[in-house]
C-alpha cells in the first residue's frame, strides 16, 4: 500500500476527526491532491462512534501500557541535506482515567457472542466482491471485513436493516433459559390476556445486541442554525446524512426533572408557570430576539453577570433557572452579553426543523466526519487507515515542512500538513496547559422523565452545586436514533473537568438521577431509571490553544484540536475554515458539490455533428431554491413570529 501512494501531494492530513475531515473535503473539492491518514483502524478519532464490542476494544487499547517500542524512527536515506526531523507521537494520550462499571445481572459470557459478529451469523456479512481500493471512501455501509482488513468491523457504524431476515428472526424467537430450546413467540396474544412483564435487560443482552449500539465518544447536538448545518447544506454533504429532531428540553429544578416550554404555545399552555410569569418570560424573550436594537436596556449591565441581569429584569427565581440552564445554557457567572447572545441563538434556531432548536444525527455523530471524508474521496482524496506518519522533514532555512515520512518509511513531498494535536511530540507542546473534559456514558432501562412515548430524545442541563462551575450537559437517546437496543436508553453526561477524574466530577450527578443498584430501597428508587452499565473517562480539550503557542512548529503545518466542551459544533467548523483560508485564501470554502446526475464524464461518447431537433418547449429546470424532500436539512418549517411573542394569550 505504501509503495502505491503518490510521491508528491498538495495536502497531507493526519487524523480523521471532524476538523481534519472538513479540511480534507474542502481541499479535495477545489482540486487539491489530498492524502488523509489515521493511525487508528476507524474513522473519527475522538469524534468516533462504536458498537458495544468496538467500544470494549477501544477501552482495552487506551488502557494498554506503553512499552516505549513504538517510538518513531526515520532512516537517514529519507533525510536530505539541510533538513531537520520532527518526530511525531505514535500513541494517542488524549484519553485518561477510564473506569467501567456494570450494575445489572452479570451472567456468564463464555457462550455469549455479539449477534452478527464474525463466526456467529455469517448471513449478516455481505460477500459481494469489491475493489481493493475501496478504502479511499469513508463508507458507513456493511463491508466484507474478511477482504477489508484495514477497517475493523467492530469499529464501524454499520446500520442494521430492520427488515433483514436475520434481524427478523432475532425478534421473533426467544429461548427457554432452562432448556435452551428456541420457540416462536405468539405475535397475536389472546384478547383479554394480561400483558407479560418486561424482562429486565442484562449485561449478556447488551453484549448479544452490541451491534445495535452506536456509542459516541463525545456528545453534541446540531443547532438548526449553527455553522455545521449551514456547511452541510452549502456543500451538499447533507445528502449522506440522516437526522432526527430533539423532542424535548428538560431541566432539573428543586430535585425534580421537568420539561421546559420552548415555543409560545408551550409557554402559555404550561402549568409550571403562573400567568404573570408567562407574560414576563415572553416579554424577556422578545427583547432577547433583537437585543442589539435596544442597547439602553443592557448597556449598564455589560460587565455584570447574566444572573444579575435576569434579576434586574424582574424574572422570578424559576424563570431565571429556566433561562440560565435550559435556554441560554450558560453558568451564573457568565457575562450579560454572553447570556444574551446564547439566548438569541436559541430563539433563532427554534422552529426551523421542529419544536426545539436541536437536531441529532442518526447512528451517532461519528457519521459526520465520515460524511466529509466521503466527499473528499469522491473528489480524489486518498484514504489510509491504520497508517500514520513517523515525522516531518523541515527545511532548516525556510522553517517549512518539505516532506513527510509515513509509517512504512516512504518519503512524500507536500505543500501543507494538517495534524491532529494528539500526534504532536511533547517538545512541541511543552509550554501548553490543557483543559480536560469529563465524560460519562450510561445504558439505562428507561427515561429520566416518563412520557406517553418511549421514543423521546432529550436534553437536560443539571446546574452545578458551585456557582462558579458550569453545569453538566445530559443527552438521552432512544432506540429510534439507532444508537441503542430496544428497551434501553443511551445517556451521555459532559462537563468541564474540575476534579481529578471524570468519575469524581460526574458520579454525584449519576447517583442523583439514576439508581446504580437494583436492590436498593424500592420506596425511593423506583422513580429513578436503573443504570445498567456506566463508563467514565477524561478527554483532552485543546480547543483554546492558539497556533503560536506550539514550540518549533513549521509555518506550513496546522493543528486541529479535539472536541471542546461546547454543546454544538461551531468551534470545530470555524477552526477548519480558518485553516483552509490560511492555506488557500482566494478559494471558496466547501463550494456545493454537483448532483450526481449533473456530472459530465470525459468518457461519454461524442455528440453527432448534426444537432438533434429541439422540442417546442424546454423541459422544466429544477429550482435550486426548492427543498429536496429526500434531504431533511433543506426542508425548513416556518418558525413562529417572535414579534407576536408578547401578545395576549388565547382565552383559557
Amino acid at each position: 500500500m505504501a509503495d502505491e501512494l503518490p510521491a508528491e501531494l498538495d495536502v497531507v492530513l493526519l487524523g480523521t476527526g471532524l476538523p481534519e475531515s472538513i479540511v480534507a473535503a474542502a481541499c479535495s473539492r477545489i482540486g487539491q491532491r489530498v492524502l488523509h491518514l489515521d493511525s487508528r483502524n476507524y474513522y473519527g478519532g475522538n469524534w468516533a462512534s462504536f458498537t458495544f464490542s468496538g467500544l470494549q476494544t477501544w477501552i482495552a487499547d487506551c488502557q494498554k501500557e506503553h512499552d516505549g517500542t513504538e517510538e518513531a524512527r526515520i532512516e537517514k536515506e529519507s533525510i536530505l541535506e539541510n533538513e531537520d526531523v520532527l518526530l511525531l507521537n505514535q500513541r494517542d494520550k488524549t484519553i485518561q482515567n477510564i473506569e467501567e462499571y456494570t450494575y445489572t445481572r452479570h451472567e456468564s459470557l463464555e457462550s455469549v457472542q455479539e449477534a452478527g459478529s464474525l463466526g456467529v451469523n455469517p448471513e449478516l456479512i455481505t460477500t459481494e466482491p469489491h475493489d481493493s481500493d475501496s478504502t479511499t471512501e469513508a463508507s458507513a455501509q456493511n463491508i466484507d471485513v474478511a477482504e477489508q482488513p484495514i477497517v475493523a468491523a467492530e469499529s464501524q457504524n454499520e446500520p442494521q436493516s430492520e427488515t433483514s431476515a436475520p434481524a427478523a428472526q432475532e425478534e421473533s424467537v426467544e429461548s427457554d433459559p432452562s432448556t435452551g430450546d428456541v420457540s416462536e413467540t405468539d405475535p397475536c396474544p389472546e384478547p383479554g390476556s394480561p400483558p407479560e412483564p418486561q424482562r429486565k435487560v442484562t449485561y449478556s443482552d447488551i453484549v448479544r445486541e452490541g451491534r445495535r449500539f452506536n456509542i459516541d465518544l463525545v456528545s453534541k447536538f446540531l443547532y438548526s442554525r449553527g455553522l455545521l448545518i449551514d456547511l452541510l447544506i452549502k456543500s451538499n454533504v447533507s445528502r449522506y446524512t440522516e437526522f432526527k429532531n430533539v423532542t424535548r428540553i428538560l431541566t432539573y429544578h428543586h430535585g425534580k426533572i421537568e420539561q421546559v416550554p420552548c415555543s409560545r404555545s408551550d409557554v402559555f399552555s404550561s402549568k409550571q408557570l403562573s400567568m404573570i410569569e408567562k407574560r414576563t418570560l415572553m416579554k424577556f424573550l422578545t427583547f432577547c430576539a433583537d437585543y442589539e436594537q435596544h442597547p439602553e436596556e443592557y448597556e449598564d449591565h455589560k460587565e455584570a453577570m447574566f444572573s444579575e441581569f435576569l434579576h434586574y429584569k424582574r424574572l422570578s427565581p424559576s424563570l431565571q433557572h429556566f433561562v440560565l440552564c435550559s435556554i441560554a445554557m450558560v453558568s451564573k457567572s457568565s457575562s450579560t452579553i454572553e447570556g444574551l447572545k446564547a439566548t438569541q441563538h436559541f430563539l433563532r434556531c427554534l422552529g426551523r426543523y421542529g419544536n426545539t432548536p436541536f437536531l441529532f444525527h442518526m447512528y451517532g455523530l461519528g457519521e459526520i466526519p465520515q460524511c466529509f471524508c466521503r466527499m473528499s474521496a469522491v473528489f480524489g482524496g486518498i484514504y489510509c487507515l491504520h497508517h500514520s506518519l513517523r515525522g516531518l522533514l523541515v527545511d532548516a532555512q525556510s522553517s517549512e515542512c518539505k516532506a513527510v515520512v509515513d509509517s512504512r518509511g516512504k518519503r512524500i513531498r507536500c505543500r501543507y500538513v494538517v495534524i491532529e494535536d494528539g500526534y504532536l511530540p511533547e517538545n512541541v507542546c511543552a509550554q501548553l496547559c490543557y483543559r480536560q473534559i469529563s465524560r460519562a456514558i450510561l445504558i439505562t432501562d428507561r427515561s429520566v422523565l416518563i412520557s406517553d412515548t418511549d421514543q423521546e430524545i432529550s436534553v437536560l442541563t443539571v446546574p452545578p452545586d458551585d456557582e462558579l462551575l458550569t453545569g453538566v450537559h445530559l443527552t438521552e437517546l432512544c432506540s429510534s436514533t439507532n444508537t441503542c437496543m430496544k428497551n434501553t436508553y443511551l445517556v451521555h453526561l459532559t462537563c468541564a473537568s474540575s476534579k481529578t477524574t471524570a468519575r469524581d466530577d460526574l458520579e454525584p450527578v449519576v447517583k442523583k438521577l439514576f439508581t446504580l443498584d437494583a436492590e436498593e430501597d424500592r420506596g425511593t428508587e423506583l422513580e429513578k431509571p436503573q443504570a445498567l452499565w456506566v463508563l467514565y473517562f477524561n478527554m483532552r480539550d485543546s480547543s483554546v490553544i492558539e497556533r503560536q503557542s506550539y514550540t518549533g512548529l513549521p509555518s506550513n503545518v496546522f493543528v486541529c484540536s479535539g472536541p471542546d466542551t461546547g454543546f454544538g459544533y461551531d468551534v470545530a467548523v470555524q477552526q477548519a475554515e480558518n485553516i483552509f483560508r490560511q492555506m488557500f485564501p482566494t478559494e471558496e470554502f466547501c463550494p456545493p458539490a454537483p448532483n450526481p446526475e449533473d456530472i459530465i464524464y470525459d468518457t461519454e461518447p461524442a455528440q453527432p455533428d448534426t444537432e438533434p431537433a429541439q422540442p417546442d418547449t424546454e423541459p422544466a429546470q429544477p429550482d435550486p431554491s426548492e427543498p429536496n424532500p429526500s434531504v431533511e436539512l433543506t426542508a425548513e418549517a416556518s418558525s413562529e413570529n417572535l414579534s407576536k411573542a408578547a401578545e395576549e394569550p388565547p382565552a383559557e
